[in-house]
């Protein structure tokens, strides 16, 4: 599932391209998404510029003056930039038109993503108004993970991957930051200290804002006709290194199910 860094890269990747321009044309193949695309879809877009391109979690925000497309990437979607030459695959839903011969084209194999238009102010929308502060931003710090943690008995890497909490903290980051912060997965959020806390926001934005970072020098794969951005080949510390040494100690990491992922850390370096 295409998690917080690998969305913002493709924001980053398909603005320069759509951002200022008009959608002069709107073609749904397939409307059978996690919610279907509406039937007037075409009518409402065509016409409309968008004036720019932003993130809100997980959501691309189409932002126009006239309201917002929302597009979720859902387990396998992509956004990438094509020419209308290039003919469209199984599994390329939908295509945005701009100018002459620039596509916007969606592509997603298990249909789990979205695409949702609404004229009303965006941060009041159902999808969005619930969702915790941008790990990114200053509003999220330790302050707020500890307050929101007192008295909760669930482990603390169900706690910052839930949304309400924070925003964008997939399994794959989960895991990365919990090592960073020499912090147990399995521990219960109540009971660990402010300070801690403390040190746990600062390696989380550390680890999204690396992964974004390394996702850069991928934006020329939002302009071919297969590029998707995958996950970026930056070095994990334990995700996927389940019995591997730690980098640091070089006592072979431990995997378990925690609900319901893959979670891995090493018992010596985190407490």
């Amino acid at each position: 599932m295409p998690e917080l860094p690998e969305v913002e890269t493709t924001c980053r990747g398909i603005a320069p391209y759509i951002q200022g321009q008009t959608i002069t044309q709107v073609q749904v193949r397939d409307a059978r998404l996690r919610w279907p695309v509406a039937d007037n879809l075409a009518a409402i877009l065509t016409g409309l510029a968008v004036s720019s391109v932003t993130r809100r979690g997980k959501y691309i925000l189409l932002n126009t003056l006239s309201g917002t497309l929302l597009v979720h990437l859902g387990m396998s979607g992509s956004l990438r930039i094509v020419t209308r030459v290039q003919q469209p695959g199984k599994h390329d839903h939908v295509d945005l038109v701009f100018g002459e011969d620039t596509v916007l084209r969606f592509n997603d194999p298990r249909r789990f993503g979205a695409m949702v238009w609404t004229d009303q102010p965006i941060n009041g929308h159902v999808l969005l108004k619930d969702l915790g502060p941008e790990p990114l931003l200053a509003d999220f710090n330790g302050d707020l993970l500890y307050t929101l943690s007192r008295q909760r008995k669930i482990p603390v890497k169900s706690f910052i991957m839930d949304s309400h909490i924070v925003v964008g903290v997939g399994n794959i980051y989960a895991n990365e930051s919990l090592y960073m912060a020499g912090i147990l997965p399995t521990r219960r959020a109540g009971n660990i200290a402010w300070a801690r806390y403390e040190k746990l926001a600062e390696c989380i934005r550390e680890v999204l804002q690396d992964a974004i970072g390394q996702g850069g020098t991928t934006l020329r794969n939002f302009v071919n006709e297969t590029g998707k951005p995958g996950y970026f080949k930056q070095q994990l510390r334990v995700y996927g290194r389940a019995g591997l040494p730690c980098v640091a100690c070089g006592q072979a990491l431990t995997e378990v199910r925690l609900a319901n992922r893959t979670t891995v850390f090493c018992r010596n370096c985190q407490r």
